[in-house]
């Protein structure tokens, strides 16, 4: 009896230190609560408590780092410079590799009503540049004095979209990375990518760079590694393909386990239980409450 005693405190004790340590994301900084990928979206998720801001970038038409899900205005959270309506089958035109950052601002991306995420605070903003991104948050992070948060950020590459809606991915790559370092957060950033070659690329080129390897896909873990060709400094699948004995897997090469996009809690405190080293959610918020109420 005094063992299963022991063995049950080791187990709660182990439980609260994973917590603790957990890296809570904000995906596209709080996309639940507000516009995401916005200026706005990022300082509400630092003043909630995240440790990284989970966040997509593109190129513009002159070359500037964007942070944007799609290389073009989306029918959802988009309006044109004129307050008109994009219809979905008008997206393709307002490629943002075809407008230069001054135009890409002057689309409203954080007043209309997403149906998806009814809660989402409602004003008016833009798609910002990385670097007006990193600005901000370091203006912030002075300001209430943090001194530091970290950045995952992904690339937005398909094949299908070279030289069309972005450059092709040795560029791509390339303009990222180089935006990473001039603003000096390359030691608080990993970079993620589903596409195999742009990841492979930067592993060859760019050694130095903590990459992240997103996958939704049901080849399974060892086959995913085994065309990736090497391992990642995380491993980040969709999270209703954890199964159990996945991150005991990870560990054992030094790889962590980030799963996206977890915004019930029952699936925050399952991924908690299946030993993750982080979480990507919608709402940092619920997440937040989670582990805090866990830690008590």
């Amino acid at each position: 009896m005094k063992t299963k005693f022991v063995l049950l405190a080791l187990f709660i004790s182990n439980s609260i230190m994973s917590v603790a340590q957990l890296d809570i994301q904000g995906h596209r900084g709080c996309r639940g609560l507000y516009p995401e990928n916005s200026i706005p979206a990022f300082l509400h998720a630092i003043e909630l408590g995240v440790h990284t801001l989970e966040f997509d970038v593109v190129i513009s038409k002159d070359k500037k780092v964007i942070v944007s899900h799609e290389p073009f205005m989306s029918h959802e959270i988009c309006t044109t410079p004129d307050g008109s309506k994009i219809e979905i089958n008008e997206e393709s035109k307002h490629n943002l590799y075809q407008l230069s950052y001054d135009e890409i601002k002057s689309y409203d991306c954080g007043s209309l009503y997403f149906e998806k995420f009814p809660d989402q605070e409602k004003l008016k903003t833009y798609k910002p540049s990385l670097k007006d991104v990193v600005d901000a948050v370091n203006n912030k992070l002075n300001s209430v004095g943090i001194s530091t948060i970290n950045y995952n950020i992904e690339i937005k590459r398909k094949a299908k979209w070279d030289n069309t809606f972005h450059p092709e991915y040795h560029e791509f790559a390339d303009l990222v990375i180089a935006e990473i370092e001039a603003l000096g957060i390359m030691d608080k950033t990993t970079v993620q990518c589903f596409d195999v070659p742009t990841l492979q690329y930067i592993h060859e080129t760019y050694p130095n760079v903590r990459l992240v390897y997103l996958i939704y896909n049901q080849n399974g873990i060892e086959n995913n590694l085994e065309l990736l060709g090497f391992n990642p400094a995380v491993y980040s699948p969709y999270h209703g393909l954890i199964k159990a004995g996945t991150a005991e897997y990870c560990k054992e090469r030094q790889i962590q386990l980030i799963p996206w996009t977890v915004n019930e809690v029952e699936d925050m405190q399952k991924m908690i239980d299946r030993g993750v080293d982080g979480i990507i959610t919608d709402y940092p918020d619920r997440l937040i409450e989670l582990t805090q109420s866990t830690t008590k």
